[in-house]
């Protein structure tokens, strides 16, 4: 499950990217907003499925209630996701190496 949820926190992450370094100076630096409603829609739509995701895969997986936190506040802060993928890595590896003994 936090191979899925990683997948997802990517995808918020990327389009968080696209919205902030393409859609929007499109629209303020050149006049052309063309790209900021479907770019916006596609975020929004992955920063929900990144809390929906939260709420389905991290339960029961060993995250502190300031993992929790902490992985609710990274999709607040442009580029959080990334920076808080070394957490979910982790996690990832100790219930691996769980599972496997």
């Amino acid at each position: 499950m936090l191979k899925l949820f990683r997948a997802i926190a990517l995808i918020e992450g990327v389009t968080t990217i696209a919205l902030f370094c393409i859609a929007m100076p499109l629209k303020y630096g050149a006049g052309n907003p063309v790209l900021v409603p479907p770019v916006g829609l596609t975020h929004g739509l992955a920063w929900v499925a990144y809390v929906l995701a939260m709420v389905v895969c991290l339960p029961g997986k060993g995250f502190t209630m300031w993992e929790v936190a902490r992985t609710f506040i990274a999709a607040l802060f442009p580029f959080g996701t990334f920076l808080n993928d070394g957490l979910i890595r982790r996690k990832q590896a100790a219930l691996a190496l769980r599972d496997a003994a």
